[in-house]
C-alpha cells in the first residue's frame, strides 16, 4: 500500500532540508578560507572588457555569488550577466572615495528577495562596499572571513536569514561599521565583549540563540539602539549600562531569561525613548 500524499510530501521536505543543511555545512567550512583573484577566475574574465580593475573584481565576486544561489524565485539576479555590474539588480555603484574618476560597487540591496544560497568568500573582493543588505532571504552557512577586507562597510544587515554558528567575529574587524543587524538567524554562543568597544550606532541581535550573559563592558558602547530580545542570555544587566546615558535611546531585553535586580545605574539613562526589559527574576544575595 503506497504511503499517503502528506507522508510523501513530508519525506521529500526532510530530504531537501537535509541536503540544504549539508550544503550549508560544507560552505561554512569553505568560507573559513581567504580568497584572492585566482588564476581560474582570471581565465573566465580574460575575454571581457571592464571599465576599470575594481569593476573587474566586482564581476568575479558577483558571479561567484550567483553560482552560490540555489533559488531566486523573484529573479532578483536574473540580469547578473556581462561586465557591466553597475546594471545588475540590487547592485549600486558610485565614485570611488580613493579615486573619484572611477566607479566602484558601493552598495548591495537584496532585501526581501527570498533568495536561497550562501555567501562565497569571493565577496571579500568588493573592497569598496559601504552597504550590504540581504534582509529576509534564505541565505545559510556562515559569514565569510574574507569580509575582513570590507574596510569601508558602514551598514551590514544579515537579518531574517538562516545563518548559523557563533557570533560572526569577522564584523569586529570592520573599522567603518556603524549599523549591525543580525536578528532572526541561528547564531549561538556568547556575545563577544569586543562588540561593545566598537563605535557602532545600532546593534540588533534579537531572535537568535545567544547565551552566557550580557558582557560586563556593555557600557563602553556608544550605541543609540540596542536590541537583545528573544535570546537565552541569562545573568544580570551590567551596572556599566549607566555609562550609556549620553547616547542610548532604546534598549530591548524582552524574553532573555535575565536574573538579578535591575541595577541602580539604569536611572542614569536620561535619553530613553523606549525601554523594554523582561520581568527580571530576583536572586537572593549570599
Amino acid at each position: 500500500m503506497p504511503p499517503p500524499p502528506w507522508l510523501r510530501s513530508l519525506f521529500l521536505t526532510l530530504i531537501l532540508s537535509t541536503l540544504l543543511f549539508q550544503i550549508c555545512s560544507v560552505t561554512a567550512q569553505e568560507n573559513n578560507n581567504d580568497v584572492d583573484d585566482t588564476d581560474g577566475a582570471k581565465d573566465l574574465v580574460n575575454k571581457l572588457q571592464f571599465e576599470n580593475p575594481r569593476i573587474r573584481q566586482a564581476y568575479i565576486a558577483l558571479q561567484a555569488w550567483k553560482s552560490a544561489i540555489f533559488s531566486d524565485p523573484f529573479n532578483f539576479t536574473a540580469n547578473w550577466n556581462g561586465p557591466n555590474v553597475c546594471s545588475y539588480g540590487g547592485v549600486f555603484c558610485t565614485a570611488s572615495l580613493s579615486n573619484p574618476s572611477i566607479r566602484v560597487v558601493a552598495g548591495i540591496d537584496l532585501n526581501h528577495a527570498d533568495i536561497a544560497g550562501y555567501l562565497p568568500s569571493e565577496l571579500g573582493l568588493l573592497t569598496e562596499l559601504a552597504v550590504f543588505h540581504i534582509n529576509s532571504n534564505r541565505f545559510c552557512g556562515t559569514v565569510p572571513k574574507s569580509f575582513k577586507k570590507l574596510k569601508l562597510l558602514f551598514e551590514l544587515d544579515l537579518s531574517n536569514n538562516r545563518f548559523v554558528g557563533g557570533f560572526p567575529k569577522v564584523v569586529l574587524s570592520l573599522p567603518s561599521l556603524k549599523f549591525l543587524d543580525l536578528r532572526f538567524n541561528e547564531f549561538e554562543g556568547s556575545v563577544p565583549t569586543k562588540l561593545f568597544d566598537k563605535p557602532l550606532d545600532a546593534i540588533f541581535l534579537n531572535d537568535n540563540r545567544f547565551q552566557f550573559g550580557i558582557p560586563e563592558n556593555l557600557g563602553n558602547s556608544p550605541v543609540s539602539v540596542l536590541v537583545f530580545a528573544n535570546n537565552n542570555l541569562g545573568g544580570c544587566i551590567p551596572g556599566s549600562i549607566g555609562k550609556m546615558g549620553k547616547t542610548l535611546n532604546e534598549i530591548i531585553l524582552l524574553n532573555d531569561n535575565l536574573t538579578g535586580c535591575l541595577p541602580n545605574e539604569i536611572g542614569m539613562l536620561k535619553k530613553f525613548d523606549v525601554e523594554e526589559v523582561d520581568s527580571v527574576e530576583e536572586v537572593d544575595s549570599v
